[in-house]
């Protein structure tokens, strides 16, 4: 091992380990669980949106099965921990509304702008791409500004809140998920081109270390993985920070909202993990003797619509009830039924999205010459 590399796990020590003396050791295990995610998905070149754009565009089903295979790793352990703790451990659930499906449609279309979901952007960010920086900015305002208008999504009208729990129990309520999650791996998997259906073994492990990850997350936090909650409280930090009174806000106002806008950063477990995911992507990415190539640099027209996406996508995904993890990946990992229809509704909205991608990541040399 070179020096650089001891000195990257040193820093990484370092992090986990000024977090638990700032906050405690809860905030220390969080942190490192945040880099763990980094380090997969960015290490493991495990994603979300990319898969999900492969599908559409190449037919090739084997990153969103092994997404599918994570997902029902995860609910095997968190059906039976949600179960025995209830009061200690809290799911995923969220009611399916007309917003909540407007807001996961709207979300697909933009990650495949931004070429990255919320984890992705979180992953771009941290591992130098440029246009993942810009759609962080964005993202950040824009699941901020989806707080100020929560209410005026949910009086839409919803559903009222139904699980897999609900419907069959926890233990039938498992049998249901996985066998939901097993219909839709074979459902893509016979679409699928040939020879583009099985995971490698690097996805096979990335899934099997999310799932540990996302327990542990669970299990610590006392709730699941999720990251648009951290991103919009870092846009109320900074819009308190600038002189804006949020008092008046209901969501700002609601007790546990206003005590975590008051608190430090480091006490928020949802924000401990986003820090540690940007963190674990930055390591890989300084850990490679050769790190990919950057990005072609866009024309200014890109730069400004990559970062009204990023907005785009942090307001919709307040409006779904997150992201690909939160409501995707620990949604139906926990029973919920609000999961699902996050899933269809984002995927068709994905596929438009990539059909609207040249008109958005326009090269500066394409620009030049037209």
């Amino acid at each position: 091992m070179t020096l650089k590399r001891i000195g990257l796990v040193v820093f990484a020590l370092l992090l986990v380990g000024g977090a638990a003396l700032a906050a405690g050791p809860r905030a220390g295990l969080l942190m490192a669980i945040g880099i763990g995610f980094g380090l997969t998905l960015e290490g493991l070149r495990f994603g979300f949106a990319g898969p999900w754009r492969m599908m559409v565009v190449d037919r090739d089903a084997r990153g969103l099965i092994a997404q599918f295979l994570a997902i029902a790793l995860t609910a095997a352990v968190a059906f039976p921990l949600l179960a025995a703790n209830p009061l200690e451990l809290s799911p995923a659930h969220a009611p399916i509304g007309i917003g909540m499906v407007l807001g996961a449609f709207v979300f697909g279309a933009a990650m495949q702008l931004v070429m990255g979901c919320g984890s992705g952007t979180l992953v771009n960010a941290g591992s130098g791409n440029m246009v993942g920086l810009v759609a962080l900015v964005g993202f950040v305002a824009g699941a901020f500004l989806g707080t100020l208008n929560a209410g005026f999504w949910a009086s839409l009208g919803q559903f009222p809140l139904i699980s897999a729990q609900s419907m069959a129990g926890g233990i039938g309520g498992l049998w249901l998920t996985l066998a939901g999650l097993a219909v839709l791996a074979v459902g893509f998997g016979l679409r699928a081109a040939p020879g583009k259906r099985r995971p490698p073994a690097r996805l096979l492990l990335a899934a099997a270390l999310l799932a540990a990850l996302a327990i542990a997350n669970l299990v610590v936090a006392g709730q699941t993985w999720g990251i648009v909650y951290g991103l919009g409280l870092w846009g109320a930090k900074i819009a308190t920070g600038l002189g804006v009174d949020l008092s008046t806000t209901a969501f700002w106002a609601a007790p546990a909202n206003a005590a975590r806008l008051d608190a430090s950063i480091l006490t928020d477990v949802t924000s401990l993990t986003d820090i540690g995911l940007i963190l674990g992507a930055f390591l890989v990415m300084r850990w490679r003797k050769a790190p990919g190539a950057p990005a072609a640099p866009l024309a200014p027209r890109g730069w400004v619509l990559v970062l009204i996406a990023g907005i785009v996508l942090g307001y919709s995904s307040r409006m779904a009830f997150g992201c690909n993890v939160g409501a995707f990946f620990s949604g139906i990992s926990t029973g919920s039924l609000h999961g699902w229809a996050w899933f269809v509704a984002a995927f068709i909205g994905s596929a438009l999205g990539l059909k609207l991608r040249p008109f958005v990541l326009i090269p500066a040399r394409q620009a030049v010459a037209a």
